[in-house]
């Protein structure tokens, strides 16, 4: 007998956007006969526009990876069946960890910001990341990109239009503690356990989150005898959610997804 995937839907978010970056994946997955969901981090359950205006905002700089992926987990506890569960940059991290505790009947992380012990010293990410990580800056206070850290971290290789329309409609302030937190314990994944189905995709030009890093990600799980599978998509930076090849990305998914069903 065949088994049918769900036709449930968790999106997840990274962090420095707001949760309308899975608008348009909601409606395309939609059409697709999917029910979705893209739920707000704790804090910013308002527009970007909002959330930038309240710069610095304590409430957003005090959030801490363990209480987030609590969040996500009291989420999906409460749905009628285990989802399928898709998440990007720090919610593809997110999704690694709701897998491993066996929340989720089938995982995707997008451009996944890696677990514990995976790093890279490659230029682009340490540059990417040294202003989010705030070393040296007061913990207290909200991170909020500039337009020019935006422009080299999310939206590199796209003209100047496209990156402030992007810019304007989606950056938001985040915590430099949730971005500390994820090269810690509170990051680590057993990678040899058994887990449920997982893709692992990545973008040749993401300046974040580097190809590379996502390959080291994918090739840890190998001993772990449960379906995990990569894919790197060409030009793709780390804004990939909004860029104009998104069904591309999104297509690829959905036949992933079907393939899952044996």
């Amino acid at each position: 007998m065949q088994n049918i995937p769900p036709k449930t839907i968790v999106f997840i978010t990274g962090a420095f956007v707001g949760n309308n970056c899975w608008d348009e994946w909601q409606r395309y997955y939609g059409q697709h006969g999917y029910q979705t969901m893209a739920p707000a981090w704790p804090h910013k359950n308002a527009s970007p526009e909002v959330l930038r205006n309240s710069h610095p905002n304590t409430e957003i700089a005090s959030m801490r990876l363990p209480a987030l992926i609590d969040h996500y987990a009291s989420i999906v506890k409460a749905l009628p069946e285990k989802p399928i569960l898709i998440g990007h940059s720090i919610g593809g991290l997110i999704v690694q960890l709701l897998l491993q505790e066996g929340l989720g009947a089938l995982g995707i992380a997008i451009h996944s910001v890696p677990p514990q012990g995976i790093i890279t010293f490659k230029l682009s990410f340490l540059k990417a990341g040294w202003g989010p990580l705030g070393f040296f800056t007061p913990a207290g206070k909200s991170f909020l990109m500039s337009f020019k850290q935006w422009q080299y971290a999310f939206t590199n290789g796209m003209s100047c239009d496209e990156q402030k329309e992007a810019y304007y409609k989606f950056a938001i302030p985040e915590s430099k503690l949730i971005v500390r937190d994820t090269i810690t314990k509170a990051a680590s994944i057993k990678f040899e356990n058994p887990h449920a189905p997982l893709l692992l995709t990545s973008g040749s030009a993401d300046h974040t989150i580097p190809a590379s890093l996502n390959y080291a990600n994918y090739r840890k799980y190998r001993h772990s005898n449960s379906v995990t599978d990569y894919k790197e998509f060409e030009g793709r930076n780390h804004f990939v959610l909004g860029q104009s090849t998104w069904k591309q990305d999104a297509d690829y998914i959905l036949e992933w997804i079907g393939k899952q069903a044996k």
